[in-house]
């Protein structure tokens, strides 16, 4: 026994003397043997990967595969939307509708920042309460109350159009960046900033934005001044808010994570809910609509005492059962929007990974000296569209609008009567037999809008029923569109973000 207890001694001993040894050594390359985070090895720095912080007001999505598509007969008779596997990666998606609070917000912050100087922003950013008016019924209450009074805050913001949307998920993206920075030691708070003494996510990796600087973080290269600014390499901001794709909205509104076994989904789903019914089964609940929607016409929430859905127009954004993923609204309500641009043949094109189509692929601008130029009057660097020369030895893409690609690029299906000749905007062309004719643009050459078709490079994917529609648009296959600089009493929209890296809910 003494023996035994002397060895283990000894092994203590050897352990602890092991771990002072190790103490303060620092971890080498693979692949060259040289130190990572050492100034005398030049200071390379190896950040170690880290969970990435929860966006307020999101949930994670775990990505993965599903059959995306029309899961009823059409009774419209499209056929723009034939069911086809799709494979969507993680990533987050908020919890609810965006609120009239929430825009409000956003509202109060552009006037603080910029009311002063740019008052003309800060009214291009205001939904269109006029949305309400009809000419057939009585609206005016909605037209003056819905978007300021509190009885309304909770409700989604409607009358906000597509590129409005997408200016207040940059606008969050800023602020959110600006607040871990803040909380994290590295800047304070700078309520007074205004115009172009904004934070901006971009401007501030970019090294163009100051602000009040509290902390730097050391900087381990040995040629440097000893500190520098936070870098994505660092992992601590969060990546984009940006509004869903179409498939990213559909993957999270069916939640077939919650009626799957293994690798067996159990019930492919018509609604975000198992089974062909609106109404819950729930004992405590039982009969309750799921959504807000118009169940025939003349009826848009049952009768006095007997409310089915209980709201004539829109409802809170957190009002009925959220679905398997914790997210509310994704059937009825309001439909929203998505970043797509609008194709009847996106499911025969898109990839089978994340489908999108709608890339505009960008650069930042740089100045005669190459550097990055200096910020615009409201505190963003500005970028500009790539161009086929900088791409001539890519496979991938050449040209910067990729809008068209395979449905509505007339360079890749004339025939041969037909001259591919380029003007100076790549996406106009012109006939053979007309070399002297104005171009035309492609799309509208293939879609004929206004004659054939309301289809434009600027309409954009709507998802999702609405309060004034039937049970038929509930179904999250269904897809729509409208033009992006419109805007309605019956679209929303919600926020999505990129999950870096891998992560999974089990």
């Amino acid at each position: 026994m003494k023996k035994n207890a002397f060895k283990k001694i000894l092994f203590s001993i050897a352990i602890v003397a092991l771990l002072f040894g190790c103490k303060g050594k620092k971890e080498a390359s693979f692949t060259t043997g040289w130190n990572y985070d050492d100034p005398e090895w030049g200071g390379f720095e190896s950040a170690k990967p880290n969970d990435q912080l929860e966006p307020n007001g999101m949930v994670f999505v775990e990505g993965g595969t599903f059959v995306m598509g029309q899961t009823t007969d059409n009774v419209r008779k499209e056929w723009d939307n034939q069911p086809r596997r799709a494979t969507v990666s993680s990533f987050y998606m908020d919890e609810c509708e965006v609120s009239n609070l929430d825009y409000r917000e956003y509202l109060y912050w552009l006037q603080r920042a910029y009311g002063n100087d740019y008052p003309e922003y800060v009214k291009k950013a205001l939904p269109d309460t006029l949305v309400w008016r009809s000419k057939l019924a009585l609206n005016e209450a909605y037209v003056e109350n819905y978007f300021r009074h509190p009885n309304y805050a909770d409700f989604p913001v409607v009358g906000v159009s597509w590129l409005q949307a997408v200016e207040y998920a940059n606008w969050r993206t800023d602020r959110v960046n600006e607040r871990i920075l803040v909380e994290n030691g590295y800047l304070e708070l700078d309520l007074d900033a205004q115009g172009d003494n904004t934070f901006n996510t971009d401007a501030y990796y970019a090294g163009l934005y100051e602000g009040l600087v509290l902390e730097e973080k050391e900087n381990l290269d040995p040629s440097s001044e000893g500190v520098r600014k936070i870098k994505i390499e660092d992992g601590l901001l969060l990546p984009k808010f940006r509004l869903p794709t179409e498939a990213e909205w559909e993957f999270s509104a069916y939640a077939l994570i919650g009626n799957s076994f293994d690798e067996r989904i159990v019930e492919r789903r018509i609604y975000p809910w198992n089974g062909y019914q609106v109404r819950t089964d729930d004992k405590k609940y039982y009969g309750e609509m799921l959504a807000n929607f118009k169940r025939t016409k003349g009826d848009a929430m049952g009768t006095a005492g007997a409310l089915n859905d209980h709201w004539e127009y829109t409802a809170p954004v957190a009002f009925y059962f959220p679905n398997d993923y914790g997210l509310y609204n994704m059937a009825g309500n309001v439909a929203e929007w998505c970043l797509d641009v609008y194709r009847p043949s996106t499911n025969q094109d898109a990839e089978d990974i994340n489908p999108f189509r709608g890339n505009v692929y960008t650069t930042k601008v740089l100045d005669a000296d190459g550097m990055i130029s200096e910020k615009d009057s409201l505190g963003r660097i500005s970028y500009r569209e790539v161009t086929v020369a900088e791409n001539i030895n890519r496979t991938n893409y050449k040209q910067a609008d990729n809008i068209n690609y395979l449905d509505g690029d007339l360079r890749s299906q004339l025939t041969d009567q037909w001259k591919k000749e380029q003007s100076e905007d790549e996406d106009m062309i012109v006939y053979e037999d007309d070399p002297d004719a104005m171009p035309v643009s492609e799309t509208n050459a293939m879609y004929e809008y206004g004659v054939s078709s309301l289809i434009t490079d600027k309409v954009r994917v709507i998802k999702g029923g609405s309060w004034r529609d039937r049970a038929y648009y509930l179904s999250p296959g269904q897809r729509r569109f409208l033009d992006q600089a419109k805007s309605t009493e019956w679209i929303g929209f919600r926020c999505a973000m990129d999950q870096v890296g891998s992560k999974s809910i089990y």
